[in-house]
């Protein structure tokens, strides 16, 4: 069976994929974390054994690897779970148990997507320790990045996907142009999820450049994420780059946050009053200036709330949306939900998506605390507090990019990393800035509180 597998990895495919399983169970942790990751970038969908209904791609693998290897060696227990990984947790767990009580098709799939989110969250909350890893690995990560961007950048001049001889699919490019030019996959199973890649670590990057503790590091970071976004020619990772500008614009109200939230409440609720359609028409609007699918996005969110009575409570089968476009998608005759955000509603009902929103209000909050510890000590770390705001751009580049695609292949892993880093960071902040804040005053340790409170 194995000898099978690997004949469909190819020679090249085999070869990668088991040296980089060597260096997840034998190498140092940083450089495990870093085999990881190359699984993520050079390892396709395409290359993977079906076993008892289950899919078994080769990044499964590496993440069965990296779990198994962070649970043996102690460097994640769950003993350790902190409120984020609790929620992270119930989510993924409830999710899947209202699933298989609901459907009797699809089964295995749900159980391999939260099999891939739990593997692959604490594997690298293992994997990723503390700061001094994080920026490490935002060094090393460059070594990986470099030639897999020069790979999607030859896809982009001439058409071609080198990584179509690692299995992924062999797209005909010239039905993927626009404007001209080719719209590039690399690794990844369509160009907007290319493109997340290249969005979704530009912020920490800029946070780097801005913390002008190692510039050379972020320019180059900065320039090649630009790049991957670039290549594939596509409005959505175009937008998420313009939320991290946003995002990074607003440092100078970092203090005025509150303020700032409201206003958006205001502007939207004014915007929902002013626009002749309903506010989830929005992104139809936005697409007609960075190009891309926006009036599908709204019209999913607009054809699923009509019918949010037949799904509201634990979700419906995919084929019971056939109907809903014009359009439906081959493999399940159904509406192609691109949404995360209604996908977690469609596989188990509102609670599903409540949770999912509950986990991201969380992460901020566990920011927003951290950010408060760093401020209020005196010997506080400007590069900890530019790469905290650099996280919380990030997450606000998923929370926007979601509205218009699910995370379908490897990416998935890519926002569990980032979610991990969120976690770890927290964790340790809190961990190191709480003992010193202890020693303070009374009267400061007030002052801290009623900040926290304010913010």
């Amino acid at each position: 069976m194995l000898s099978c597998f690997f004949r469909r990895l190819n020679i090249i495919g085999a070869f990668i994929l088991l040296v980089i399983l060597l260096l997840v169970f034998g190498a140092s942790r940083r450089w495990a974390l870093m085999a990881t990751i190359a699984g993520v970038l050079y390892l396709t969908q395409g290359q993977q054994l079906q076993i008892a209904g289950f899919n078994l791609y080769a990044l499964r693998f590496v993440e069965i690897a990296g779990f198994i290897r962070v649970l043996s060696r102690r460097e994640f227990s769950f003993s350790q779970v902190n409120a984020l990984d609790r929620s992270f947790i119930l989510l993924y767990f409830y999710m899947t148990i209202v699933f298989l009580l609901r459907s009797k098709d699809g089964q295995a799939n749900q159980i391999g997507t939260m099999v891939d989110a739990c593997f692959c969250y604490f594997t690298f909350r293992g994997l990723l320790g503390n700061s001094q890893d994080l920026n490490w690995f935002l060094r090393a990560f460059l070594i990986l990045l470099l030639p897999y961007t020069l790979l999607v950048l030859y896809e982009s001049l001439s058409g071609q996907n080198l990584f179509s001889y690692l299995g992924a699919s062999a797209i005909d490019s010239s039905n993927w142009i626009r404007g001209g030019r080719v719209r590039c996959w690399g690794s990844f199973r369509h160009p907007s999820l290319l493109g997340t890649l290249g969005a979704s670590f530009l912020p920490i990057y800029a946070g780097k450049w801005f913390a002008k503790t190692d510039r050379k590091t972020a320019a180059l970071g900065v320039i090649l994420c630009s790049i991957i976004v670039w290549t594939t020619n596509s409005g959505g990772p175009v937008s998420c780059v313009a939320i991290g500008i946003v995002g990074w614009a607003l440092w100078v109200a970092r203090n005025k946050m509150q303020l700032f939230r409201r206003t958006l409440v205001v502007m939207i609720i004014v915007i929902g009053f002013l626009m002749k359609a309903p506010i989830w028409y929005l992104p139809a609007r936005v697409s007609s200036l960075t190009g891309g699918d926006g009036w599908h996005r709204s019209y999913l969110m607009n054809v699923a709330f009509e019918n949010i009575d037949k799904w509201w409570f634990a979700g419906m089968s995919l084929g019971e949306t056939a109907g809903w476009f014009p359009y439906d998608i081959g493999g399940t005759g159904g509406a192609d939900i691109t949404n995360l955000y209604l996908s977690f509603g469609m596989t188990a009902g509102v609670f599903a998506a409540i949770l999912f929103i509950v986990l991201l209000t969380k992460a901020y909050k566990v920011l927003g605390r951290s950010l408060m510890l760093v401020r209020s000590n005196q010997e506080k770390s400007q590069e900890i507090e530019f790469l905290l705001w650099g996280m919380g751009v990030v997450l606000a580049v998923h929370i926007f990019n979601w509205l218009g695609i699910t995370y379908f292949d490897q990416t998935a892993a890519i926002w569990f990393m980032q979610l991990a880093i969120i976690s770890n960071l927290s964790e340790e902040i809190t961990k190191q800035y709480s003992s010193q804040n202890r020693s303070e005053s009374p009267q400061n340790a007030g002052e801290l509180n009623s900040s926290v409170h304010l913010t």
